[in-house]
């Protein structure tokens, strides 16, 4: 294989498909636009599967983040590769990015540096509080628990007092093994969902609106959810590129996936930086926008 200039990571089951489905044609056709602005920048594209076992790492210059989105089910096999391959590699986003994005405690550094997020209490493994003391003591009359290393809605739980002791037991197995986070519950996500705002270079270039399906409150896709095109406001711009400017590094590309809290105000509920789908297909022009930044990040090295 020829030394790449650019290798287009991916989940194993996306390299080349057996069958197609709208799913899988949406990441062929997101990919593709990526490698196309890529190549338009005079670079050599490569597109394999993060746990590619024939694939020499140091013959690639970047390895770019797209749909690797099987990794957070086989954590035990990625977190070690992504260490071995970024003294191979340099990663995009970078390995410092990624590492801090992992783990959903990045929220709460984002909270000291001012960006608003749901009240959130994290969940240390061996802690011994009952979720039932815990809904006593912050007095939240709904929650939302999940890992802090997570994604698709891993072990999702919308709990409320009441039916607090029949998740007991989940919860208690779940912390014995990992960390998790407890949410309050923001209302406004049923009726008016959340807005994923698409950021390069720490600027803003299109949005979509997630809504859920009714009766759920998960806006993901896989569980039914719905995506609308979505005209922001310059407020909401704002806020978003505050939350990418708030980050340990300035990305190469993110998601700022936005809510309203029970306070009406904005308020982030995810900052996806690994491989957030980022709906180039409502915006194709976007795929060139990573491309600049990716560019810029060549000629400069990570920023700060």
């Amino acid at each position: 294989m020829q030394r790449m200039d650019v290798t287009i990571l991916t989940d194993h089951r996306y390299v080349s498909p057996g069958k197609s489905d709208p799913y899988i044609r949406n990441i062929l056709v997101e990919d593709e636009l990526v490698a196309s602005a890529l190549e338009r920048k005079g670079l050599k594209v490569w597109r394999t599967s993060w746990d590619d076992p024939w694939m020499d790492w140091s013959t690639t210059d970047h390895a770019l983040f797209r749909s690797t989105w099987d990794y957070f089910d086989r954590f035990e096999e990625f977190d070690p590769w992504l260490d071995r391959v970024s003294r191979q590699t340099t990663l995009v986003n970078p390995y410092r990015v990624i590492r801090w994005n992992l783990d959903k405690h990045y929220l709460g550094d984002l909270a000291r540096q001012g960006i608003n997020i749901p009240p959130t209490l994290y969940i240390e493994p061996g802690w011994q509080r009952s979720l039932d003391e815990i809904f006593r003591e912050t007095g939240w009359r709904e929650a939302i628990l999940k890992p802090v290393v997570s994604g698709a809605a891993r072990h999702t739980y919308r709990i409320v007092p009441a039916n607090a002791p029949r998740y007991e037991t989940l919860y208690r197995q779940l912390i014995g093994r990992e960390a998790l986070m407890l949410q309050e519950f923001q209302h406004h996500v049923i009726s008016r969902g959340e807005v994923a705002f698409m950021l390069f270079g720490g600027k803003f270039s299109h949005a979509i609106l997630k809504r859920a399906r009714k009766g759920d409150f998960r806006v993901q896709e896989d569980f039914g959810g719905t995506v609308h095109p979505y005209d922001p406001t310059p407020g909401e711009i704002t806020f978003a590129e505050d939350a990418v400017a708030a980050c340990v590094e300035v990305p190469v590309y993110a998601r700022v996936d936005v809510i309203l809290d029970n306070s009406g105000r904005p308020s982030l509920s995810e900052l996806e930086l690994i491989e957030p789908e980022l709906w180039f297909r409502y915006r194709p022009a976007a795929a060139d926008l990573l491309a600049d930044a990716f560019t810029r990040m060549m000629v400069s090295g990570p920023s700060g």
